[in-house]
């Protein structure tokens, strides 16, 4: 049995809200799989920072911001099980080659092991990312606010 949230966590995520896929969707990690899914097994990826999360946007922008860019402020609420990926027995999970991450994901998933996986963020490896599979039945207790703008500060991504 995974363990259960003993508190009420907040994670965030960035996209567009008039974009093809609402911000809250794992239409695009079915269609583009990240580090920790396959097309198999769509997943929400978010991270339990906003910062974290502006800094994964900026990774996997090569310094192109899409338009319209918002941000919405993800609810956890108490009990909701999650799993940790052990980083430690799994040398080379951050590998260029995601192999080790791509299996670990979809086993998790497959086996609707919890609702939530943490992991580690690559881009900042202190912090973490908290993916959240939808099909887990306690998936529909997880909610989210209205979509706010982000307000990106150039020097974040301005070619000096």
């Amino acid at each position: 049995m995974a363990p259960r949230t003993d508190r009420v966590l907040t994670c965030y995520r960035i996209g567009d809200p008039a974009g093809a896929f609402p911000i809250y969707d794992a239409e695009g990690a079915r269609l583009y799989p990240g580090r920790w899914n396959t097309p198999s097994s769509p997943i929400i990826y978010t991270s339990e920072h906003y910062s974290t999360a502006m800094l994964e946007k900026l990774v996997h922008s090569n310094l192109v911001l899409p338009a319209n860019q918002h941000f919405i402020t993800i609810t956890i609420p108490n009990g909701i099980s999650y799993e940790v990926f052990p980083t430690a027995a799994h040398p080379g999970w951050d590998s260029r080659d995601e192999t080790i991450c791509k299996t670990y994901g979809q086993d998790w998933f497959d086996e609707k092991r919890s609702a939530l996986l943490i992991v580690p963020s690559l881009a900042a490896r202190i912090e973490r990312n908290f993916l959240i599979n939808p099909q887990h039945p306690e998936a529909k207790a997880i909610s989210h606010a209205l979509a706010e703008p982000v307000w990106w500060d150039q020097r974040l991504y301005r070619r000096t």
